[in-house]
């Protein structure tokens, strides 16, 4: 199983000290935050894109490539790429690269976004979403997996004997996930595929995560990719600890009461007891975690929320210590208790090569 963290890059007031950082020292400081994630054991960082104030990340490859060059074993992946409103071709064309540059250490989330304004920016009409969404990622699919691609549809221009360049490192396309808080057709899309469903996981109770995950499970098996259990699954999640519980609760309360995302309506208590938000002890954070597998099965990755709402650096730095230290090697060792023999391992471009060579193997072995 796979643990990290993701990123909304958001630049936030530290509502404590009146402090707001400059958009270059909020994006030093996710590169920051990107290293110690490797620095403490961690498997993947995500970034998420954005094309509006108060964020950073409108150029999540960008991003990515850098820290590529300043880390060796980081899983590096989007949280998400905008299928909708990003021009497919881009989107191959920056994976692809990034793939090369980072020696396979890519992945990437597709979803929709949650900004309207975004599709007109983009020339793109929001109640178009859906379509766009389909018909975008099977162009993508295509230009990954074909020398040439002849292609029209109803929301770019057609192609003709197009190649994508640089191809995919060793011809394998990265491992694509979909993701989706809230809408039924992207668990049906990632299904239909056989790609990883990444439900968000961070504002609505356990009841619709498991209707999601449970939905693309089901969709997986129908389509004919394996049993129920061996789709792929990613959650995402919450987190602020300390090592007292109240001293955590203390702490976070300003920066819950007045984030943009979640301020001014349930209380901290109430939203921890409706969501997966955790906010208390390393123990706390274990015993809630190690409670997801109840409802959504064995899955594969889970990312944790710790650095927006205007949490300083420093205060940042601490949770990953947090995480690396007391947290993830507990998960690890309990999610791998009962697991199913059969149960997908996360996905790494190595594990996608394999597989490869394994169908390619079984298919000669026919053949003869």
């Amino acid at each position: 199983m796979q643990f990290g963290i993701f990123t909304v890059g958001d630049v936030t007031p530290d509502p404590t000290t009146g402090h707001t950082p400059t958009e270059a020292e909020r994006i030093r400081a996710t590169v920051a935050i990107a290293r110690k994630a490797e620095e403490v054991g961690l498997d993947v960082f995500a970034t998420g894109e954005h094309h509006n104030p108060p964020f950073v990340p409108s150029s999540p490859t960008t991003l990515l490539a850098y820290i590529a060059a300043q880390t060796e074993r980081i899983i590096l992946s989007t949280s998400t790429t905008l299928i909708t409103t990003s021009d497919p071709v881009k989107i191959a064309e920056d994976f692809s690269v990034l793939q090369h540059l980072s020696g396979g250490r890519t992945d990437v989330m597709l979803g929709r976004g949650n900004t309207g304004p975004v599709y007109p920016w983009f020339g793109q009409d929001i109640r178009q979403a859906i379509p766009l969404t389909v018909e975008n990622y099977g162009l993508l699919r295509r230009l990954w997996r074909e020398e040439t691609v002849d292609w029209e549809g109803r929301f770019r221009s057609a192609l003709q004997g197009f190649t994508l360049a640089p191809r995919p490192l060793d011809d394998v396309p990265p491992f694509v996930w979909h993701a989706s808080i809230r809408t039924p057709e992207i668990p049906e899309l990632a299904a239909y595929f056989g790609d990883g469903f990444f439900a968000n996981h961070i504002f609505w109770p356990a009841s619709h995560t498991r209707e999601l995950v449970g939905l693309y499970r089901r969709r997986f098996a129908h389509y004919g990719h394996g049993t129920p259990e061996e789709a792929v699954v990613g959650l995402g999640g919450q987190v602020f600890m300390r090592p007292n519980s109240q001293d955590a609760v203390d702490e976070f309360r300003p920066y819950f009461d007045n984030a943009p995302v979640y301020g001014h309506g349930p209380s901290l208590e109430e939203f921890t007891r409706q969501t997966p938000l955790t906010v208390g002890s390393p123990a706390e954070v274990i015993e809630k975690t190690l409670g997801f597998r109840e409802y959504v099965g064995d899955y594969q990755r889970q990312l944790f929320l710790i650095d927006h709402a205007g949490l300083p650096v420093k205060t940042v730095l601490e949770q990953l210590d947090l995480l690396g230290e007391e947290v993830v090697p507990v998960l690890r060792r309990e999610f791998a208790k009962d697991r199913p023999a059969g149960t997908p391992a996360g996905p790494t471009h190595a594990s996608l090569l394999r597989a490869r060579e394994d169908a390619t193997d079984e298919a000669e072995a026919e053949a003869r």
